[in-house]
């Protein structure tokens, strides 16, 4: 993860975590293990990072955590990719 300062806020995690929350199981299983590894080394960039994520619809999503799509327009940023590939990882 980042240098940056730990995102400390318990609220906004929790908030996070029922952002994440999915129709298709298969991003919610890498969601899941991304939390359960990372939440609390999560930094604002990361949280900032996965707020842009989790607006995407589930099957758009899915491609970028499985690598069949690059992140484009304002998921093209270093933290962005960052984060999917510490999910792609877990």
């Amino acid at each position: 993860m980042s240098h940056q300062q730990h995102q400390s806020d318990p609220a906004q995690r929790a908030r996070l975590r029922w952002r994440a929350r999915r129709g298709l199981l298969e991003n919610d299983l890498i969601i899941q293990r991304f939390f359960d590894k990372y939440e609390m080394e999560l930094t604002d960039d990361d949280v900032a990072a996965l707020t842009l994520l989790f607006e995407e619809i589930d099957n758009k999503l899915l491609d970028l955590l499985l690598g069949r799509a690059a992140p484009e327009g304002d998921l093209d940023t270093p933290a962005v990719r960052r984060v999917i590939q510490l999910m792609k990882d877990v």
